[in-house]
This record gives C-alpha cells, structure tokens and sequence, in this order.
C-alpha cells in the first residue's frame, strides 16, 4: 500500500520534466502573477501540478477548520455522458445509484472489475437529464480506458470537458457565498448542485461530502477563473495548498485512491459503505459485492486513527499483543493553534479492532500509540 508523502517544495521552472503533468489553470495563473525572483512552489498532485502552500502553515489549518479557505480544485476533471442509454449503462458500470439521483445529485462510486476488485473511484453528477462524471486527473486515462471497453451496442460517449473548478471550504463558506450572491447551505444539501450566475457569467456550484466541515465546488471555464479568485480572497477567503488540504482530508477520513484504497481492495474493505447501493440493478463486481454483504464479511478495514506522539514514518506497522494489527495508508499532523493533532488512515486486522483499544507503533527511535476512532474529530480552535 503506497503511503502518503507530498513532495518536497521546490520552484516549477519552465525546464520541469515535459511528461510531468501539467500546471492546473490556477497553478498557471498564480505562477504568472507571482514576483520576479520568487517562483511559486508546485506539487504533482492527483495527476496535475498545484500550489502546494499559499499562506503560513497554521494559518491555511485554521482557515480550513473554523474559518474559510479557497483552493485549487484543478486537478479534477468533468466528463458529459452523452446518448439515449447513457443512465442504464452508467448504472452498469458503477456501484451507487445512478437512474434514481435527483435532477441535481450526485453520488460518489467506485468501479470494480468482474472479480469486484476497485478499479478506481469517481463522482456521478446529474442535472435534470445531464449526466457527468468528475474524476482525478491522475485517474482519467485509466478509467476512460476501462469504460469504454463496455461500450459495446450501447449509445453513450463520453466526452471530457475543459471546465476547471476551485473549492469553497470552511465552516463560515456560508456567509462568503452569500455575499457573492451563489447558492448557500441553506439552498444546498450535500451532494447536491445548483446552476448559478455571478457577474453575468454562468457557474455550477456543488456542495461535496465533508466529515467536519462544507466542501464546496464551484465550475467554470478557465477564462473565467482570474476575477472569480480575485473575489474570493478580496472576500476574506484564506488561499491554501494541497498540503493543508491533504491534513484535513485525512482528519476527515476520506480516502483518496491510489494511496488509501488499492487495485486488490473489495468495497467493503475500504469501510466507505456511501458508494454502494444495495437496491440498484446489476453492475460489474455486483455479484462479490452482495456475496460479502449477504453471506459474510471482510477480515480487515480501512479506519481512522489519531496519533499520540511522533508522525509515523512512511508504511508504518501498528502492532498489538498479537502482532501485526495493520499498516498506515496516509497520516498528517492539524499545526492548530491550539495544539498539533496527528490523524491517519490504516488498513486494519478485523481481529485486532475487535481486541484491542490501543495500539503502538515506532518511528526511528520513538515509539507512539494510536486508537481508532468511531466518530469524526472534533477539532477546536484556541
């Protein structure tokens, strides 16, 4: 299981790599606008180059946990499913429900091969009779790849769109959208979408899943991008980068593909029983998915843990009296002011969860414990 390390900061010149993936419009735009002799720090992130901090590393945590921060969601990618059959064989093709998502829904689901092992994950939007799909451009080629196998006798394309998106988060994004006249919490449930206008130009706002605080979307066309971040931070929303989101991402327990959840995983063992429905019709890997949750179960888990002591090294080993009882997936440390929290993801022995109340681990030559957690943290601000 590949474990989480963002890379090192380091200036994105114009001599990178050319097969490296490409500046995220914001990552283009923020590079262009910065001061001669201070390059902007990039990372390769979900499959496109993103600004990695933006702010003081305390001040972005603080942003995202109790106040309000935008971000680059770039590295997402929209794909329209176009054709008289595209909601029967979108529903074939993924976990969740598809044929009954409200007219402004979505869903997040996995695709699975025939063994029902996960093949890689990714959003289903609806708007009215619109189908989209949004995916990490890390996953794209991959997935695209692997569902237009099926398309067969079917009437369906998909057609990757050149939309871009930045991401509205915090516990006070509500008060922000109202003053820039976008659709509010009030007006939005999670998972759902709402078509907006602002300064004559059209948008798609989403509200996404979040554990501690709102997640929003917001989708445009690239052009658009430079006046709406303006607005955003002239509001009073704080910029951040991919590491401070990365923190909260793992404080929230949201697994990202690829690092938390691999190619040999079952649905079910990834704990993230919000991408299955059990009352849809018959889709690809449907038949391991019902035999494990009519019949029996899985022997391990991805779970949630928090840390007391040093971050652990990468691949980590818990240990309990009985051995191995499971390995960390991702783990990052919340800087908050009111002192640093340590958060993981880790795939568990359903034994040792059982057993066991806490477990230890080494890093270097300190030692630390971990437990895992039943509910989201609560955070608190100083």
């Amino acid at each position: 299981m590949k474990y989480l390390r963002l890379r090192p900061i380091f200036p994105m010149t114009e001599t990178a790599n050319p097969s490296a993936p490409s500046p995220t419009p914001l990552a283009a735009l923020l590079r262009q606008a910065a001061p001669v002799g201070v390059p902007l720090e990039l990372t390769a992130y979900r499959g496109a180059w993103s600004p990695i901090r933006l702010d003081a590393e305390v001040k972005e945590i603080e942003a995202l946990a109790f106040g309000t921060a935008v971000h680059d969601l770039g590295w997402l990618r929209r794909v329209a499913v176009r054709g008289e059959d595209r909601f029967r064989w979108l529903s074939g093709m993924v976990t969740n429900t598809v044929n009954e998502l409200a007219p402004n829904a979505g869903a997040w689901n996995l695709v699975l091969n025939a063994q029902g092992r996960i093949q890689g994950d990714l959003h289903v939007w609806r708007d009215g009779e619109a189908l989209s799909l949004v995916i990490a451009a890390d996953q794209l080629e991959k997935l695209l790849a692997h569902l237009e196998r099926f398309i067969i006798m079917d009437d369906v394309e998909l057609l990757p769109s050149n939309e871009t998106a930045l991401g509205i988060t915090g516990p006070k994004a509500t008060a922000l959208l109202e003053r820039l006249g976008l659709p509010t919490p009030s007006d939005l449930e999670p998972m759902t979408s709402a078509r907006a206008s602002w300064n004559g130009q059209p948008f798609v706002v989403t509200r996404a899943y979040g554990a501690l605080v709102q997640h929003f979307e917001v989708w445009m066309q690239p052009d658009q991008l430079p006046a709406l971040w303006k607005v955003l931070v002239e509001a009073g929303a704080t910029p951040v980068g991919t590491a401070a989101l990365e923190a909260l991402r793992i404080a929230e327990a949201i697994p990202t593909y690829g690092i938390d959840i691999a190619e040999r995983d079952l649905p079910q063992e990834t704990s993230q029983m919000r991408t299955l429905s059990f009352s849809k019709g018959c889709y690809q890997g449907q038949e391991i998915v019902e035999r494990i949750h009519s019949r029996g179960s899985v022997h391990r888990h991805l779970r949630s843990l928090e840390f007391f002591g040093p971050l652990p090294d990468a691949g980590s080993e818990l240990r309990w009296e009985g051995g191995v009882a499971g390995q960390i997936t991702s783990a990052a440390e919340l800087p908050l002011k009111s002192g640093a929290r340590a958060f993981a993801l880790a795939m568990m022995r359903g034994e040792a969860e059982l057993r066991s109340q806490s477990f230890a681990y080494q890093t270097g030559e300190a030692a630390g414990t971990a437990k895992v957690l039943t509910a989201p943290p609560k955070l608190e601000s100083c």
